[in-house]
């Protein structure tokens, strides 16, 4: 005699416990989600998170033990696990769904780890983090079965006092703690190991994106990675402060960050740098006559528009304020007509006279702090205007843009500040 589908050997319907049971998760949340709550009190909000954070953990403990035993659904459609089922019923991605899968298969080996999960202390993303700790040890030639059971038991402890990022790091030295005598050695060697092969992987690559923007990737080693994350958060931070402190939207910290490494790159000083090309390492800045006397002209960046890319005249008399920089300014057959001196910093001592007597940024209503702002020629250095405190003003970086935007015009008020209209 054949048993239905859903009946055991008991004669009960498991089927439809489980039903139950997951109609009455469905109607709560239903409950749930048809009030607002921002008609909730504080307390509300604060314990709904709290038992959230436990429940999905739990939820996530439940469908990882189906996922474990999901072979019978692999053996319905002919797959290799139940990734490929995933994929076209549930719209998973295969590699997320084969992640899951690896998962669900180190929750049925690590024990402690499954538990924590199930009791909702151990959240799904810290229970990846501490399973793949441990596949390494399990791995590891000088870790013995004992020292697994261990480490478990201590990332386990961890997880309930440390956030994912925290978890991390101590996964990666646990051996350490579980006995110190013959694993610090061994961690200090895969450390050196790690950071050679990080020195390995270091690589920059820059593109042109043909739209006024250069696109650029890269991957560095931690200790210069983070120096580099430092470096332009300092250049950062300061814009977000001022945004602050005017109560103006702060743009997403993305562009803040994107803004701090353009300022970073424009503040180098060339004469640190090495020699490039046979030379010190300048910009050089190829214009025609006729493009130089236009208020809208049209300057290559480089030495031709096959080795170079073209940008604006405004943003070149720009970058003649803050670079060294060589213009060649040529004649309607491409005969060079004058080859330019490199621009001339304000030198320090002129910075901090400028610092003193005009405390800010100069523009009309601008209070960008001295340390902020690019020292600018009124008399724009590319028309052959002089490097000397009587022609120079403290811009923050927006009103330098504006200074030479042929869109603008400014004007110098009685009391030293400078005023910007847009033309008609």
């Amino acid at each position: 005699m054949s048993l239905g589908r859903d009946i055991d050997h008991w004669g009960t319907n498991p089927g439809d416990a489980i039903d139950a049971a997951l109609k009455a998760i469905e109607t709560a949340l239903q409950d749930l989600l048809a009030t607002d709550p921002a008609y909730w009190r504080a307390e509300q909000k604060k314990d709904l998170l709290e038992r959230f954070e436990k429940l999905q953990a739990q939820q996530a403990a439940l469908k990882l033990r189906v996922l474990a035993s999901a072979g019978d659904i692999a053996e319905e459609t002919g797959a290799k696990d139940a990734s490929g089922w995933m994929r076209a019923e549930l719209l998973v991605d295969k590699a997320m769904a084969r992640s899951q899968i690896k998962l669900a298969a180190g929750m049925a080996k690590y024990v402690l780890v499954a538990a924590g999960l199930a009791d909702g202390v151990v959240s799904l993303d810290k229970a990846r983090v501490i399973t793949k700790a441990l596949d390494k040890i399990d791995t590891n030639p000088i870790a013995s079965a004992e020292d697994l059971v261990l480490a478990e038991k201590l990332l386990v402890d961890y997880a309930t006092r440390l956030t994912v990022n925290e978890l991390r790091v101590v996964g990666k030295r646990i051996l350490a703690e579980v006995d110190p005598a013959r694993f610090e050695d061994a961690e200090a060697k895969a450390l050196l190991a790690e950071e050679e092969r990080a020195h390995q992987k270091t690589a920059l690559r820059v593109w042109d994106n043909h739209d006024g923007t250069i696109g650029f990737e890269g991957v560095l080693p931690v200790s210069i990675g983070m120096r580099f994350k430092r470096l332009v958060e300092a250049y950062a931070q300061p814009r977000k402060q001022q945004l602050v402190g005017k109560g103006a939207p702060l743009p997403p910290w993305e562009r803040l960050m994107g803004q701090g490494f353009a300022r970073l790159l424009e503040t180098v000083d060339p004469a640190a740098l090495p020699r490039h090309g046979g030379d010190a390492t300048t910009v050089n800045v190829v214009i025609s006559l006729d493009e130089l006397r236009k208020d809208l002209g049209i300057a290559t960046l480089g030495y031709d528009e096959t080795n170079g890319t073209t940008i604006s005249a405004a943003e070149a008399r720009r970058m003649a304020c803050n670079a060294t920089i060589i213009p060649w300014v040529l004649g309607g057959d491409g005969e060079v007509l004058d080859a330019g001196r490199g621009s001339r910093f304000f030198q320090p001592i002129q910075r901090k006279a400028m610092r003193l007597q005009q405390k800010c940024c100069q523009a009309e209503g601008c209070d960008m702090p001295p340390e902020w702002c690019d020292a600018h020629h009124l008399d724009p250095w590319a028309a052959g205007g002089k490097t000397n405190l009587k022609d120079g003003a403290l811009l923050c970086p927006h009103h330098h843009r504006l200074a030479h935007n042929p869109a603008y015009t400014h004007e110098r008020l009685p009391d030293g500040t400078i005023r910007f209209t847009r033309r008609p």
